[in-house]
């Protein structure tokens, strides 16, 4: 994990933020690495249903990467 992560306080966030960036710069296309990522996050939350898990995917990829925002955002409260 590099610094660029360290701001990232929650588990399943900061593995979602980071196996979307490694997939995309791994040559994996945008969809297919959000379709990973959501399932990533199921994976760690099986009973989150999938529009939920697609959405916080979507707030997290959107929030860290596309904007790259460092402030907090909402969702997943795991530690």
């Amino acid at each position: 994990m590099g610094r660029e992560f360290s701001h990232i306080a929650r588990r399943c966030e900061r593995a979602v933020v980071t196996a979307y960036r490694d997939l995309r710069r791994g040559g994996t296309g945008d969809l297919e690495a959000f379709q990973a990522c959501t399932t990533l996050y199921r994976i760690h939350h099986p009973e989150a249903p999938l529009t939920e898990a697609r959405r916080l995917v979507a707030e997290w990829i959107d929030h860290h990467v596309v904007r790259r925002d460092r402030g907090p955002t909402p969702g997943c409260e795991c530690n």
